[in-house]
């Protein structure tokens, strides 16, 4: 993947305003979000796998940091330089709090153009967990590229989602809507594949949240190696 990624992720700006609505739903939700989702074993794995696949003192993002637990906390216990972005203040305000050895960005996505945390090449390790099922499916290679481009050659990047034949659609989430996206299985390997990352590890979970209004889901994890 070449630095045309930058140019190419132009057009996920045009859904920005749709995003900071998704961002205002979380505001809302604030730390009930880690109440309702109590018990994270696959994420925990993946960040285990990412934490010690890297060399101690890796800069790794944190895209979708969301409250800063379980995974910015982790990778910085295991001695990493944790940047974490999310699009929601309050979830920024909760990852500061939590994760005080990290540093913390309101940020979307597509503001990463640009090298607004450095460029291509500036992390050696990626945690991506449930954030890009928050975009469109025309949108997710192109994020997949950017990051591509912002990971040193051969770094990692953990990847989840939720097992889904869905595009863009609307669900009920802890009394708020929210807008989703997500593959099955085999075509998510195809999308990451076509981006440029080999896959090196999966796992799949099934997944119960305490809360009545999120339907039981399939988590799938990827890990991914920049090739």
């Amino acid at each position: 993947m070449s630095a045309t990624h930058y140019d190419e992720y132009e057009g996920l700006n045009r859904l920005a305003l749709d995003r900071a609505g998704q961002a205002e739903a979380f505001d809302a939700i604030g730390d009930r979000y880690d109440d309702a989702f109590p018990h994270k074993e696959g994420q925990l794995a993946s960040g285990a796998w990412l934490a010690g696949a890297l060399p101690a003192g890796s800069r790794i993002l944190d895209l979708g940091c969301g409250t800063g637990l379980p995974t910015a906390r982790q990778l910085a216990d295991a001695g990493h330089r944790v940047v974490g972005i999310d699009l929601s203040p309050s979830m920024v305000a909760l990852a500061r709090e939590n994760t005080p050895d990290a540093d913390f960005h309101r940020l979307d996505i597509a503001d990463l153009r640009g090298g607004r945390l450095g460029g291509p090449g500036s992390f050696d390790g990626i945690a991506a967990y449930f954030s890009l099922l928050m975009l469109p499916r025309a949108e997710i290679p192109y994020a997949l590229g950017m990051l591509h481009d912002l990971l040193r050659p051969e770094g990692l990047l953990a990847l989840s989602m939720v097992e889904a034949d869905v595009d863009d659609f609307t669900i009920p989430f802890l009394g708020n809507s929210i807008r989703v996206s997500g593959y099955l299985r085999d075509d998510l390997r195809r999308v990451v594949h076509d981006a440029g990352f080999d896959v090196v590890g999966e796992d799949a979970y099934a997944y119960a949240p305490s809360s009545t209004d999120v339907p039981p889901e399939i988590q799938l994890f990827l890990h991914l190696r920049r090739a």
